[in-house]
């Protein structure tokens, strides 16, 4: 069979998309890079001479508008690794071409976005994954899956993102400044939750109600320009699967790494026994890019980490290529109604149910 013939839009020479999404392209079989798009002529060329060194064989420059790679007849699929409030009409070029498509999440800089990209996608007949790669990690479903813990009764997590990460705290490093914008998609409800939550239905089932509380503790961040605008909250919230478990969770940003202080901490509760993750790396809440420990009643569960943001997304590549499961539009618009959810009942005081 043939490799899978990707072009990736948003591709330079560095950035998450030259850490993450090129690695996995150029080292797996199933697939083959042949176009990038940029901005500019000049970051094009600069990028496709790269990556044409790297893959062993030409890849195409593209810049401006999607239209151009998205209607090359050596491109089969349009990867979108641009900023969310790009996403849709990237995304829509592409699948207007027909082409299938791989998008970053959040997939769209709202859920109203996402649908439209999702219903674009199912009435053109192509195919849609999405960079939710936290559920290729197998080892805490094949735990699950083996009933050694019973029925589940209940899932808590409390996630922290230090004020070191410099993304939702009172301190942000300017290209980190969109992380800001409430409609921009990287919000730590956007991604932190987004992507925690995303493992966690996957593993666990969908939620059927939520009951949120927010708190702004930094209305002010400082950025190397001193613009100044409002940043990452606390977000608490609580739930109910639909297999009727109890769901809670607490999202912290901004505090600094103090001594002590826990990064990430998940327990599920079954009848029969509990798994515990735990990790205080900086940057730990992130479960789509690298692992936490894992222990099965109290026991250290051994297994191969992630050891780097490549690892699970290339996972997810392979899957897509084979066919296997893997995440799509639809999951996508799944969790960003979830998310909905969690503001509206923030909001408006009350359980919101999904």
């Amino acid at each position: 069979m043939s490799p899978i013939k990707v072009g990736v839009i948003g591709l330079s020479s560095t950035g998450w998309a030259a850490n993450a999404l090129a690695p996995g392209l150029l080292n797996a079989p199933s697939f083959s890079l042949t176009a990038v798009s940029t901005t500019s002529a000049a970051s094009a060329e600069a990028s496709a001479q790269k990556y044409s060194a790297l893959a062993g064989h030409p890849v195409k420059p593209f810049h401006g508008d999607a239209t151009g790679i998205a209607n090359d007849k050596d491109v089969d699929l349009v990867a979108v690794s641009v900023k969310a409030p790009a996403h849709k009409v990237v995304a829509l070029a592409a699948i207007e071409a027909g082409k299938d498509v791989f998008i970053e999440w959040p997939a769209g800089a709202n859920a109203k976005e996402t649908a439209e990209i999702a219903a674009a996608a199912k009435a053109k007949g192509v195919k849609s994954l999405v960079g939710l790669q936290g559920r290729q990690a197998p080892s805490v479903k094949e735990i699950l899956e083996s009933g050694v813990i019973g029925q589940i009764r209940s899932s808590s997590i409390i996630a922290f993102f230090p004020r070191e990460l410099n993304k939702w705290g009172p301190t942000i490093t300017e290209r980190y400044v969109y992380f800001t914008d409430i409609n921009g998609g990287a919000t730590l409800l956007d991604l932190g939750v987004g992507h925690v939550f995303d493992t966690v239905t996957y593993l666990l089932g969908d939620l059927a109600t939520v009951s949120a509380t927010t708190a702004q503790h930094y209305p002010i961040v400082s950025v190397m320009d001193d613009e100044q605008k409002p940043t990452g909250k606390t977000i608490a919230f609580n739930g109910l699967f639909k297999s009727g478990a109890i769901s809670s969770a607490i999202f912290r940003a901004g505090f600094p790494a103090t001594q002590g202080r826990k990064h990430f901490l998940w327990e599920i509760d079954g009848e029969a026994g509990s798994i515990r993750m735990e990790s205080d790396e900086l940057a730990s809440p992130f479960v789509n890019i690298q692992d936490p420990k894992v222990y099965l009643n109290g026991e250290l569960v051994e297994f191969e980490p992630v050891t780097s943001p490549a690892t699970n997304l290339t996972g997810a590549w392979e899957a897509f290529a084979k066919g296997e499961a893997y995440p799509t539009l639809e999951d996508a618009l799944k969790i960003r109604r979830l998310l909905e959810g969690v503001t509206q009942s923030a909001q408006e005081g009350r359980v919101v149910n999904l």
